[in-house]
This record gives C-alpha cells, sequence and structure tokens, in this order.
C-alpha cells in the first residue's frame, strides 16, 4: 500500500500504516528495514511478506531516516525516533509506547 508516497508492504496494513498484527489507534509507524530497505508495520509483517533475511539497523547508521509515521507521513531518524517519547515531532500523534519491547528486532542495541 502506498501511504503518504511511500511503499509500505504487510497484512491488512490500513492507511495510517497499522496490519493484521498491530492495529490499535496508536499502532501508526512503519519501519524500514535495514536488509531490504521497505517499510513495513512490524516484524512479523517482514517475516511473512518480507525478504527473508532479517538485519537490524547498525549503530553508525541510527542517523537514517527509517520511521515513517503513519498519521502525517513524516519520517523519523532512528535516533529521533528513539528519542521522541512516543510521539510524532511533526504532527504530535502518538505512537504506542509498546513498540519499545520489540525494538532489538530492528536496532542494533
Amino acid at each position: 500500500m502506498i501511504i503518504h508516497g511511500h511503499l509500505v508492504k504487510g497484512n491488512d496494513v490500513d492507511n495510517e500504516t497499522r496490519c493484521l498484527h498491530y492495529h490499535s489507534e496508536i499502532d501508526r509507524i512503519a519501519i524500514k528495514f535495514y536488509c531490504c530497505d521497505t517499510y513495513y508495520p512490524c516484524f512479523s509483517c517482514h517475516e511473512e511478506v518480507g525478504c527473508d533475511s532479517p538485519q537490524v539497523w547498525p549503530i553508525e547508521q541510527f542517523n537514517q531516516k527509517a520511521i515513517l509515521c503513519g498519521a502525517c507521513g513524516h519520517e523519523l531518524t532512528i535516533d529521533e525516533y528513539l528519542s521522541c517519547n512516543s510521539t510524532c515531532p511533526a504532527c504530535r500523534s502518538a505512537f504506542n509506547p509498546g513498540c519499545s519491547l520489540h525494538k532489538h528486532l530492528y536496532f542494533e542495541t
């Protein structure tokens, strides 16, 4: 699905990047996977329809834009996302704070 001009792959993706696996009101980000340079709403979507070779973003590339706000389309760098307190810096929409429990699936720790 094209969301704010970006291709977001996954299962049952809506216009704010929610998917079959994460679909609450605040589940509104997509993460660009380092391995395939493609946005997915979650790790499970990547496992189901992705490149089959998941790789996390290395720390030295945390300045790269890899998070898409589903509400407004703002792209955040990884550093910005990790320090945004679960709120889009552009539109102030809330992100799911529970995503931090899964950051090791996306980002080097």
